[in-house]
C-alpha cells in the first residue's frame, strides 16, 4: 500500500509543474490526500469492517471535498488535480495512470446492486466537470473532455466530447493528455461540414438553373450516407448527430 502512496506522489511531481516538493504535495494537494485516505479505508472495506471505512471517507471529504466510496478500486500512479468536487461511486474501477480534474463523477444509474459505476482502464484523462455515468468501459488512453456527459462504452486510444459524449476520431495523433487545446471541438466541426455541403449544393443548382440543364436532367441524388462513398465530413456528422437518426 506505501508503494502504490509513494507512486501517487510521483505521478503528481510528473504532471504537475506547480508542486515543488514532498511536503507541498502531501499538505496542499487534496486529491492525494483524498487518495491516501482510501488507500487505508479501501483496505478496511475488504476486511468487511462496518462503519470505520465509511466514516472515513466522510472526514476525508469534509476536508478535502473529494469523495471516494470505500468500495472503490483504484489503480497506482492515479492524479486527482485540484480535487474538488470529485465524486468515485462504490463499483467504480480506476486504472493505473489516470488523471481526473475537479468536478469529476463516475456515478451510477438505476438503484440496482451490483456493478453500477463506470471501469477507467489505464491512462485515461477525464476532464474538469466530465460526468461518467453507469457500468460503462473506457478503454486505455482515452481523453474525455471537459463538460462532457459520457454513458456508452468507449474504446481505446479516443477523444470523447459534448453532451451526450460523442467519440471523435483523430487519425491515430498521439496527443500528451495534459494539452487540453489540443480537444477538438465537435459542434464546430459538424457546423462547418454541414455549411460546405450547404454551399456545394447551392452551386451546383445554381449552375444548373443558369445552363438550363434543370429542364432535361435530375439534379443527381446525393447519398453519402450509405457504403464506402461516405467521405470524411459526413462521416463526422453522423458520428456526432447519431447514426440511428438516419435508419
Amino acid at each position: 500500500m506505501f508503494r502504490t502512496i509513494r507512486s501517487d506522489y510521483l505521478i503528481i511531481k510528473e504532471r504537475d509543474p506547480a508542486a515543488k516538493g514532498l511536503l507541498e504535495i502531501i499538505f496542499c494537494y487534496p486529491g492525494f490526500q483524498a487518495l491516501t485516505v482510501h488507500r487505508f479505508s479501501h483496505k478496511l472495506w475488504k476486511y468487511n469492517i462496518p462503519l470505520l471505512p465509511r466514516l472515513l471517507s466522510h472526514v476525508s471529504r469534509i476536508l478535502t471535498g473529494v469523495e471516494i466510496h470505500p468500495g472503490a478500486k483504484i489503480g497506482k500512479e492515479v492524479f486527482i488535480d485540484h480535487g474538488m468536487g470529485v465524486v468515485i461511486g462504490e463499483t467504480s474501477e480506476i486504472g493505473n495512470r489516470c488523471l481526473l480534474y475537479q468536478g469529476v463523477t463516475l456515478g451510477g444509474t438505476g438503484k440496482d446492486s451490483g456493478k453500477r459505476h463506470p471501469t477507467l482502464e489505464e491512462n485515461v484523462v477525464v476532464g474538469a466537470g466530465a460526468k461518467v455515468l453507469g457500468a460503462i468501459l473506457v478503454g486505455t488512453n482515452t481523453r474525455i473532455g471537459a463538460g462532457s456527459v459520457v454513458v456508452k462504452d468507449v474504446e481505446a486510444n479516443s477523444t470523447v466530447v459534448g453532451i451526450p459524449g460523442r467519440v471523435v476520431h483523430q487519425s491515430g495523433v498521439k496527443i500528451n493528455p495534459l494539452a487540453h487545446s489540443a480537444l477538438p471541438d465537435a459542434e464546430a466541426n459538424v457546423i462547418k461540414n454541414l455549411m460546405e455541403r450547404i454551399d456545394y449544393l447551392e452551386n451546383h443548382i445554381n449552375n444548373l438553373h443558369e445552363s438550363g440543364q434543370n429542364k432535361h436532367k435530375e439534379i443527381p441524388k446525393l447519398n453519402p450516407y450509405i457504403g464506402k462513398s461516405q467521405n470524411l465530413q459526413d462521416r463526422e456528422i453522423i458520428e456526432y448527430i447519431g447514426e440511428d437518426k438516419f435508419d
